[in-house]
């Protein structure tokens, strides 16, 4: 598919409607998303055919001392994932402790396991046979 020919024409307006604060075709987010939509051109159009416009808008939205929102959003992304990370860290420090706990409990029931063996098989057995009665045949009456 081939651009349109008026294609770049129409993203630098786009792109001066959206720094102006006065977009008709979109939410006017610092975007190429919003750039894409202002413009009428698919976002592919910014992120492969004219790079440059979009690298452009960037510079004009930092220029003018704001953040992208996709900048933003990444940014909160990675306090949240952060927070996350330190959680999970704590989590596997109380996992570990508690695996070391475990393992000494369990050796500790293995210690005492093999004691009680060992006690067993030195005491007579506390069970004994009864010696058994011979029955009395059965009567015919």
């Amino acid at each position: 598919m081939t651009p349109a020919i008026d294609e770049r024409d129409r993203i630098r307006a786009a792109m001066d409607r959206i720094l102006s604060g006065s977009s008709v075709n979109s939410n006017g987010a610092l975007t190429v998303v919003a750039l894409a939509t202002e413009a009428g051109v698919p976002r592919n159009a910014l992120t492969q055919r004219h790079q440059d416009l979009k690298n452009e808008f960037y510079e004009h939205v930092r220029a003018r001392g704001e953040i992208p929102d996709s900048e933003k959003r990444l940014r909160a992304r990675v306090v949240k994932l952060k927070e996350q990370h330190a959680e999970h860290l704590k989590e596997i420090e109380e996992l570990k402790n508690a695996n070391e706990i475990l393992v000494r409990a369990l050796h500790q029931a293995q210690m005492e396991n093999r004691q009680l063996r060992q006690q067993a098989a030195l005491q007579e057995p506390r069970i004994r046979a009864l010696p058994t009665q011979p029955h009395p045949a059965p009567s015919l009456r």
